[in-house]
């Protein structure tokens, strides 16, 4: 019998799993892939190795610019395939050996809710009984598809495909042009892809400030490739071996189709209907202070949860919870106020808390401000202008959310997640000294403009 027997072994699950020896619980972590989930395996690493590698490229191709003379660059597709699976393969293997040092009993297999524990269905065919105290469900997410473009694992692919290709493709269409779209439109066109992005909503990465998305949409149009908004496609034809991507009246022809709209959660069959859980449209419902569902003693974290990002850092802060929850019975909830979302495009766009369109439906008083990147002396040095940060707060009161696009945009918020966790006035958060010549002096110019003494 042991204390918690958790059910898929991604962030959610790992995290859960590693912070349990905090309180010397018995852990068994039931996984029938590699240790890792889509963060992993086919999802977060992968993809960033992917776009690193697209952004030396870029940056070899403009270092004339710089003064520095190189012999044509050219991508080795193969080398950089294997540099990415050996990322991954590393990252495997010491996040395994991390489990096994925290006493992690890791099984191979289906994990399926049963009477008093948990059923492991092994590759062999073989079944076996888990008893638990608590079972925290970590199931995760899978690529969502599209009526028209189903996945055939060749010419139309998930983001789970496109990882893995063997050679670049020549030309691209993307169907979305959310995060993932946005990155695999940024790393392609780095790459020398044609590539066409095609967004249903009126904006790439719906939902951003319309300043931050206005802003990358403008880079990624200067590596060349075409974006679309506000517009709708028809279903694929496949023709000559190629496939044909209607839009309105229009199409374009390419060689694969990425379809990048999302990502459902994965709970079928996991036995969720012999409880008491709530599950709506696949998600399942919980107590955020603990992450426990409607049944007793079985929690839910990471992608499954509804009405939370999914994230691969918010499944670790959620694993935390239900962990805390078990061993203590205290909560330790997750602050979804602060948690960041970072887009890795080049540059990167990077935001947290509250936009100004979401502040002023919640009803706040707000103040906005904004400073762009092109009087920022490191950025101009770096050849990177095209970005900005923008600031949200109430007025008399405190951050309430922010949004950078521009290098290192991913690292940069952070400073502005302190803010809105602790609540910072701009006139507290202005009093700190930013170091010249750095990017992150946009946030001090911005800051000290929503503090009411701009300085340029």
């Amino acid at each position: 019998m042991y204390d918690v027997v958790i059910i898929g072994g991604g962030p959610g699950g790992y995290a859960a799993a590693l912070y349990a020896h905090n309180f010397d619980l018995s852990v068994a972590l039931v996984e029938k892939e590699r240790v890792g989930g889509t963060c992993l395996l086919r999802g977060c690493i992968p993809a960033k190795s992917w776009l690193k590698t697209a952004e030396v490229f870029a940056t070899v191709q403009k270092a004339a610019e710089f003064g520095v003379h190189a012999s044509d660059a050219s991508i080795d597709w193969a080398a950089a395939l294997e540099r990415k699976n050996t990322i991954v393969d590393g990252l495997v293997k010491g996040l395994s050996g991390l489990l096994r040092g925290r006493n992690v009993d890791v099984m191979d297999g289906f994990g399926r809710l049963a009477d008093g524990g948990v059923e492991v269905s092994g590759a062999d065919g073989n079944v076996r009984q888990i008893g638990a105290r608590n079972v925290i469900l970590a199931t995760g997410s899978e690529p969502r598809a599209i009526p028209g473009y189903e996945f055939d694992g060749d010419r139309i692919v998930s983001s789970r495909d496109a990882l893995d290709w063997r050679v670049r493709p020549q030309r691209v269409a993307i169907i979305g042009a959310g995060a993932i779209g946005c990155e695999f439109a940024s790393f392609l066109g780095d790459a020398g892809s044609e590539v066409h992005l095609f967004e249903m909503l009126d904006q790439v990465v719906p939902g951003a400030e319309p300043e931050a998305a206005k802003a990358l949409a403008r880079e990624l149009k200067k590596k060349g490739v075409k974006v679309r908004t506000g517009v709708t496609v028809g279903p694929a034809e496949l023709r000559n071996g190629h496939v044909v991507v209607p839009f309105e009246g229009d199409y374009v022809e390419v060689d694969k189709v990425l379809v990048a709209v999302g990502r459902a959660p994965v709970t079928e069959g996991v036995g969720l209907e012999t409880t008491k859980a709530e599950v709506e449209r696949g998600f399942v419902h919980v107590n955020r202070q603990t992450m426990l569902t409607a049944e007793p003693h079985i929690y839910a974290v990471g992608d499954i949860v509804a009405g939370t990002p999914q994230l691969a850092h918010a499944g670790f802060a959620e694993g935390i919870a239900a962990i805390t929850h078990i061993a203590t019975g205290e909560t330790a909830p997750v602050d979804y106020r602060a948690i960041p979302l970072v887009v890795y495009t080049h540059p990167e766009m990077a935001s947290v808390g509250l936009t100004e369109a979401a502040a002023r439906q919640a009803g706040y008083e707000i103040e906005v401000h904004d400073h762009g990147m092109r009087g920022v002396g490191r950025a101009i040095i770096q050849g990177e202008v095209g970005g900005l940060v923008k600031l949200v707060s109430e007025v008399d009161g405190p951050i309430l959310g922010a949004t950078v696009v521009g290098p290192a945009a991913g690292e940069l918020i952070h400073e502005l997640m302190y803010s809105v966790a602790w609540e910072a006035l701009p006139d507290e958060a202005a009093a700190f000294i930013h170091a010249h010549p750095t990017i992150s002096e946009a946030i001090g110019e911005t800051l000290l403009t929503a503090a009411g003494r701009s300085l340029h």
